[in-house]
């Protein structure tokens, strides 16, 4: 059963109400289209009841429907009340609101995208909070963001891995004097994965894993050990 989310708003034009009352139905179908009419009729009164079904939605695709229609509202409304859900306790309220943040891509936004959340305990939180903040940040803050990614290398499984890489490769150059850093940890994933996203660096159209397992040979072997 989907959770209901009530609304309180008395002055709501009636179609409008009705279409956020089905942002609960039972049906995936139901919903996607619901969000899809709010979006193509946005009423500022429908923002926090948009917010609180991002946090509970199951679907993939609704929620992206459903980040779309925020995007159709006036940042000054939204982006507060997203702000907000960045505190949440639940792990999707969080991850979903860096996603619309990033789509709106208020460069105010920006202080909100913490290192708490950048470490988030939660990896789709993490990996969310990685690409919002190559959206958000400003020049004058990029080889910061770059020293702070840094940490997370090594963390999590690929798809956490080649997000990060991928977040490190979209800052450009200020990522280089980092991921050369990096090189010299003492743990040997740090240093593989370091390698790897720097070959990424260099050429963005370069497969991912192989560049992975070229790194862990360099570091096992030498750079003059036998190919893999």
């Amino acid at each position: 059963m989907q959770e209901v989310i009530p609304i309180n708003s008395t002055r709501m034009n009636p179609q409008v109400r009705r279409l956020l009352d089905a942002l609960g139905a039972a049906a995936t179908s139901t919903r996607l289209q619901a969000a899809l009419a709010v979006g193509t009729h946005p009423d500022p009164d429908a923002v926090d009841v948009l917010v609180a079904r991002c946090a509970v939605e199951p679907d993939f695709f609704v929620r992206d429907m459903l980040t779309w229609a925020l995007t159709r509202l006036p940042k000054a409304i939204t982006v507060p009340r997203l702000l907000a859900e960045l505190g949440s306790e639940h792990a999707q309220a969080r991850s979903q609101a860096l996603h619309t943040l990033s789509k709106i891509g208020d460069g105010d936004a920006w202080p909100a995208v913490t290192p708490s959340l950048l470490r988030d305990p939660d990896d789709e939180v993490a990996r969310t909070a990685w690409r919002a903040a190559v959206v958000l940040a400003p020049a004058g803050e990029r080889k910061a963001l770059a020293e702070e990614l840094t940490t997370q290398l090594g963390r999590g499984d690929r798809h956490v891995r080649l997000s990060l890489s991928q977040a490190l490769v979209a800052l450009g150059e200020v990522a280089e004097p980092v991921l050369r850093g990096a090189l010299a940890s003492a743990d040997p994933a740090v240093r593989a994965h370091a390698r790897a996203t720097e070959r990424l660096l260099h050429d963005p159209d370069a497969a991912f894993d192989p560049a992975v397992d070229e790194a862990k040979r360099v570091f096992t072997l030498g750079p003059d050990g036998p190919a893999c």
